[in-house]
């Protein structure tokens, strides 16, 4: 059994306030998908009794070449879905819709980040033009020499080019590996030998915060350490000036304008895989998990469906906008496969939130009536600490849904993001998933599942979740303990590339029988997940163990504070002493500038833990901070936050890192 530590138990819940619980909307609900409790329970049940059932009949709403002979092969860790089926899921994506009553509808909506005279550029792609434009890549890629099987890597912006790049990919049947685009070079080279990619397909610059971003130049010297690599792939996005290698570097629109426009989708195995996605932890190199065609694209399609309530004939002109970089797992599926398969308007943003000015994701959303928005607690809690008026000046009356998506979000920021953003009418999805799941496994459906803030609230369909101790045995509702799923899903990855071994070790080797996610969790007497972090992020004070995201959401829930991240350094005295870093509103931060009134908020600010939690989980050091660490993707980069709490300097990878300026000022206020 793992040595890791268990999370801590009901008695230190005190900031999630299970009492407040928000039925979907009426007027949500009459028109939704799914409309009722009791019909979620019904189709939930049914999904647990008869999975195999489920499942297919889920898989027959999409194109098939032929259908499979076996829903499920479960050789524990190996599953097979929809053995002997032949699928195609650019074909899904695309063909299914603009051959058929929706070739005219609007499938991409892409706004560039730089403004001028008060405009952004925007770019509109039917489902027919998409058509087009995908089946001209996947012929330039068929140029290249490149065939299926071969692994092509992407580190591009958020263009469209990027989505089309991967359904051409999908199409031919390549392997695509999305790098992010903030990775540095080594960390592109590292990605691409692991998988020994044929080609990379990137850009001469994308936009952030007003400033370029070099990526082909980057690109350049990882390619000096990339032997494997025989062709590389340029967009055209500034004009900026790079290099180009005769022979080996090719424009991207000189090569479309040569291309045919007519390339049809290749009947692949449903276990076929779709592409790799590395995942960096804080220590070992990243794993390149592997997903499939099949399973992945019914897993995708029908969370996407129910969850975010698309397909719906109610609501035939949702514009759906996913915030995440496709660089990450959330854009593969819940930007570019999810939504498409679903035939939805999708929204594609390419630059920062607060660029020009702070309102900007609330321009986005009434310039282009955007109905459904996911997006991250992180982001969320930035929204809050920049001031509720850059949210109240914009209408956002198109919304009818919000997710969030990437960690646990404090119960106070649902609140805001629900009676602020939402207006009070529109349900939370608030979405558990992973890289290594592929889909969502648990969220609220919004027509009929009642939402708690700060839980995921229930299964998805054909999901069994369970909450169990370190002998793998349930613990008693209310208590904390490991989070596992004992069933296998169609959208589960298959392995690690070239590592299968590290893949059973990983995931099924803590708990026999079950995939371990990693994450700490309880469940309370409704039935409802309260995700409590990574369960490597679990503090053990004087004996006593409390998850990070308790002590966060206690700091959160303060007046003052913006956003906080909280970690533990080793003490001889407690094990582990917990230090917080904590990002102030903007009005409290300009109120709090001298030495004795920050010496005073810390002291106020510690009592307040104790009160909301109890004296153990009071923070031996607060440290107040412009900005947290974070990446693109908008996770809160805490590893580095320990390696400052513990050691007083970072030594550790800052590939992923958004915003630099910030990581140097935390490094000043620790010296």
């Amino acid at each position: 059994m793992s040595s890791r530590s268990m999370p801590a138990s009901q008695d230190l819940q005190s900031t999630l306030r299970e009492d407040r619980v928000f039925p979907p909307p009426p007027e949500f609900a009459a028109t939704a998908n799914i409309k009722s409790l009791e019909e979620y329970e019904t189709l939930y049940a049914r999904s647990i009794a008869d999975p195999e059932s489920f499942w297919a009949e889920a898989a027959s709403e999409l194109h098939w070449f032929q259908k499979w002979t076996k829903v499920l092969d479960w050789q524990l860790p190996v599953a097979k879905w929809f053995v002997g089926g032949k699928i195609n899921l650019s074909y899904n994506c695309v063909d299914r819709h603009a051959l058929g009553d929706k070739a005219g509808k609007t499938a991409l909506i892409w706004e560039a980040e730089p403004v001028a005279n008060g405009k952004a550029e925007v770019r509109t792609l039917t489902y027919a033009q998409l058509h087009v434009e995908v089946q001209k890549f996947a012929n330039v890629l068929k140029s290249l020499g490149i065939q299926k099987g071969d692994r092509v890597a992407i580190y591009m912006g958020m263009t469209p080019e990027l989505a089309i790049a991967l359904l051409a990919c999908a199409r031919i049947g390549a392997i695509h590996s999305v790098i992010f685009g903030g990775f540095a070079a080594h960390a592109i080279a590292d990605r691409v030998n692991d998988s020994q990619c044929v080609a990379i397909l990137t850009q001469d610059t994308s936009y952030r915060r007003g400033t370029e971003i070099q990526l082909k130049r980057t690109v350049d010297e990882a390619l000096a350490q990339t032997p494997s690599v025989k062709n590389v792939v340029v967009l055209k996005r500034s004009g900026s000036a790079v290099q180009m290698k005769e022979g080996r570097d090719h424009w991207w629109h000189e090569l479309v304008a040569k291309a045919d426009a007519t390339c049809p989708a290749e009947p692949l195995d449903s276990e076929d895989p779709l592409y790799i996605l590395y995942t960096s932890g804080t220590t070992g190199t990243p794993k390149g998990l592997v997903h499939t065609t099949g399973g992945y694209a019914v897993g995708t399609y029908l969370t996407t469906k129910y969850v975010f309530d698309l397909s719906n004939p109610n609501h035939p002109n949702d514009v759906y906008w996913c915030t995440a970089d496709i660089g990450w797992v959330t854009g593969h599926s819940y930007v570019v496969y999810g939504p498409l398969q679903n035939g939805a308007t999708v929204l594609m943003y390419e630059g920062a939130p607060n660029y020009p000015d702070f309102d900007r994701f609330w321009q986005i959303i009434d310039d282009h009536k955007v109905s459904i928005f996911y997006t991250a607690p992180t982001a969320i809690r930035a929204f809050i600490k920049w001031g509720d008026h850059h949210v109240e000046k914009h209408g956002l009356d198109s919304l009818r849904l919000l997710g969030t998506v990437g960690e646990p979000i404090n119960p106070e920021s649902w609140m805001w993001y629900r009676d602020r953003v939402g207006q009070g009418r529109c349900p939370i999805v608030d979405t558990w998933w992973q890289t290594e799941t592929g889909a969502i496994l648990i969220a609220p459906i919004p027509g009929a599942v009642p939402t708690k803030p700060g839980s995921a609230t229930r299964p998805f369909f054909g999901i069994q979740p369970e909450v169990v101790n370190k002998e793998g045995h349930p613990v008693e509702p209310g208590h904390g303990g490991l989070l596992v799923v004992r069933k296998p899903w169609p959208s589960m990855a298959r392995t690690i590339y070239g590592d299968a071994e590290r893949y059973k070790k990983t995931y099924w080797s803590d708990v026999e029988g079950c995939y371990f996610t990693g994450d700490g969790a309880r469940c309370d007497a409704d039935g409802y997940y309260w995700l409590m972090g990574r369960v490597d992020d679990v503090l053990n004070v004087s004996g006593h163990r409390l998850g990070t995201m308790e002590v966060e959401s206690a700091l959160v829930a303060h007046p003052k504070v913006a956003e906080a991240a909280v970690v533990g350094r080793p003490d001889d005295l407690k094990g582990q002493a917990i230090v917080a870093f904590v990002s102030l509103d903007l009005a409290h931060a300009a109120a709090n500038t001298t030495p004795e009134a920050l010496a005073a908020l810390k002291d106020e600010l510690k009592k307040w833990v104790a009160k909301e939690i109890g004296s153990l989980a009071r923070p031996e050091d607060i440290r107040f901070t412009d900005t947290l660490p974070k990446t693109r993707s908008g996770k809160i980069m805490r590893r580095l936050l320990r390696e400052l709490a513990t050691n007083g300097e970072i030594k550790g990878d800052t590939t992923t890192l958004e915003d630099f300026q910030g990581l140097a000022k935390l490094r000043e206020t620790e010296e």
